[in-house]
C-alpha cells in the first residue's frame, strides 16, 4: 500500500535551509525566493517568529535564537547582520573607524557605535547593547568597500597617521593573506597619499621608516 504523500510547508523548507547555515547566520526573506512565493515565504517567516525558531533581528532580518546559560542570549556577529543588510538591500557597506580597527586586531576597544560607511541610506539600528550607524559615504570613500582594502584604509584613518608604528604595520603583514597584500598594491591609488609608504611595508614592498 502507498505511504501517504507528506505536506512539505514553506515554513519546512525555510527551517531546513536555517538549521544548514549554522549558528552566526543571519536571514532575509529574499534568500528563500527559490523555495516558495514571496507571500508564502513572509506567512512562513512569521509563524518561525512566533514559534520561537527564529527572532527578528531588526526589520526584516532574522536569525536561529541561542542562549548561553550564563551569558543569555548570544546575537550573531555584527558583520554577519551587514552581510545580510548588504546583500537585501543590494548595498556596499564599509567598516568605518574604531570598528575596522577593531577587526585587524589594532585596537582592542569594542565601539558601543559600530559605525559602517555605505552608498545606500543613511540610518542607526540598535544591535543588542551596540548602534550600528549606516553613514553614507561618497563614491571614493567607497571605492574599496567590501575588500581588505577598504578595511586597512579606514582602520589607519582612525589610528591617524601620527600614531602608525613598525610594529602594527609588521601585525598586518603577519594578518593579511599574500593575495591581499597583493591586492594593497593594486588599489594604491584608492588610498590617501599618505598612506601609500605604509601600503607598500604591509606588502612587503619597501620600508616606511
Amino acid at each position: 500500500m502507498a505511504r501517504p504523500a507528506t505536506h512539505d510547508s514553506a515554513a519546512d523548507r525555510i527551517r531546513r535551509q536555517v538549521e544548514k547555515a549554522g549558528p552566526d547566520a543571519v536571514f532575509h526573506a529574499g534568500q528563500f525566493l527559490e523555495l516558495a512565493s514571496r507571500d508564502a515565504i513572509d506567512k512562513a517567516l512569521s509563524r518561525l517568529v512566533e514559534s520561537g525558531f527564529l527572532k527578528r533581528l531588526a526589520r526584516g532580518l532574522y536569525h536561529q535564537p541561542r542562549i548561553h546559560p550564563v551569558l543569555g542570549e548570544i546575537l550573531p556577529p555584527v558583520e554577519a547582520l551587514a552581510k545580510a543588510l548588504a546583500d537585501r538591500d543590494h548595498v556596499k557597506l564599509q567598516p568605518f573607524g574604531g570598528y575596522a580597527a577593531n577587526l585587524l586586531r589594532l585596537s582592542e576597544q569594542v565601539p558601543a557605535r559600530v559605525v559602517f560607511l555605505t552608498d545606500g541610506k543613511a540610518r542607526k539600528i540598535r544591535y543588542g547593547s551596540q548602534t550600528i550607524e549606516l553613514r553614507r559615504a561618497s563614491p571614493r570613500m567607497m571605492a574599496a568597500a567590501g575588500r581588505t582594502t577598504g578595511l586597512v584604509i579606514a582602520a589607519l584613518r582612525y589610528i591617524g597617521k601620527d600614531h602608525i608604528t613598525p610594529a602594527r604595520m609588521a601585525h598586518l603583514r603577519e594578518l593579511l593573506s599574500p593575495e591581499d597584500r597583493r591586492r594593497l598594491l593594486e588599489d594604491l591609488p584608492l588610498a590617501p597619499a599618505w598612506m601609500h609608504p605604509w601600503f607598500k611595508t604591509i606588502a612587503g614592498k619597501e620600508d616606511a621608516t
